[in-house]
């Protein structure tokens, strides 16, 4: 169970701007009004009461209840898809897996640039509305620890927003390359560790409507990078697109609901918010060869 406290959120992001003056980066004006702010949230009676108990949900019991509006507007789609489309453009066609494939966002892709796909995902619904996007792919139940694909099968994997739901990379790795072929390529977007870290996790809400977060962990970069050596992975390339830069009006009134946390309560705190995320990573992608 999650504790979730809009305060904790709140606080966390006016810690996290406090400490970006005491190094500098702001004045006394700037580090005054969030002193000022945090009186007033701890103040409002509003915040107080406004705590809610979030279930940890698996990935097959999420995506089977996300599957149904994943392919909405997603902010990661716009920042993960052009560096990805970039790096598979550079390579040669092949057999391509779409390794966690849900709906079949890159298998699409894959197979629009002539690659013969394959779809593995944990999720029977996410499949089913692959197999509609992409008729060409073959889409496989299976696990990302145990890929249903055969040895040095595939010359491309790709693998996007899925490792941050698993506990360990160095068994996902070394399945990842397994099934890649001598000289074989591998590419990876995940959500930023920092990200995580301030709460960038799917929500969900089960048949009884109880609110739940999918199940996540924050893999630290050097964990992506420890697990690849071992697995005899060389990196080409490494980006991490930035959070996009918006201005936040502000919100007044009710507390938004939960469906729109956290990003809506950080509309309580616009000044402290845009300080924490300018500049900061949202996204980290990775490019590797097998040797």
């Amino acid at each position: 169970m999650i504790y979730e406290d809009p305060r904790a959120y709140l606080l966390g992001l006016e810690g996290m701007a406090l400490l970006r003056a005491f190094a500098g980066e702001f004045g006394r004006d700037f580090v005054e009004a969030r002193i000022a702010e945090i009186r007033r949230l701890l103040a409002d009676e509003t915040l107080a009461n406004a705590a809610v108990d979030v279930d940890r949900v698996d990935t097959v019991a999420g995506y089977r209840l996300w599957s149904a509006t994943y392919d909405q507007p997603n902010s990661a789609f716009d920042l993960d898809e052009p560096v990805v489309t970039g790096i598979v453009d550079a390579l040669p066609v092949g057999v391509a897996l779409d390794a966690a494939c849900g709906t079949g966002r890159y298998a699409e892709l894959l197979a629009e640039r002539g690659h013969r796909v394959i779809g593995v995902d944990g999720s029977p619904e996410m499949l089913a509305r692959a197999r509609t996007r992409v008729p060409p792919g073959q889409f496989l139940l299976g696990d990302l620890h145990r890929l249903p694909v055969a040895d040095a099968e595939v010359d491309l994997v790709v693998c996007g927003l899925a490792l941050t739901h698993v506990p360990v990379l160095e068994p996902v790795l070394a399945e990842f390359a397994r099934v890649l072929r001598p000289g074989g390529h591998l590419v990876i977007a995940d959500m930023h560790p920092e990200r995580v870290a301030q709460g960038a996790i799917p929500p969900v809400r089960g048949a009884d409507g109880r609110p739940g977060r999918l199940t996540s962990y924050c893999h630290p970069l050097g964990h992506y990078l420890r697990a690849a050596l071992a697995a005899g992975l060389q990196v080409r390339r490494c980006e991490e697109p930035p959070v996009p830069v918006t201005e936040r009006p502000g919100r007044t009134g009710a507390l938004a609901p939960w469906d729109l946390w956290p990003w809506a309560l950080a509309d309580l705190v616009p000044e402290a918010a845009r300080a924490v995320s300018e500049g900061a990573p949202a996204l980290v992608i990775w490019h590797f060869q097998r040797q």
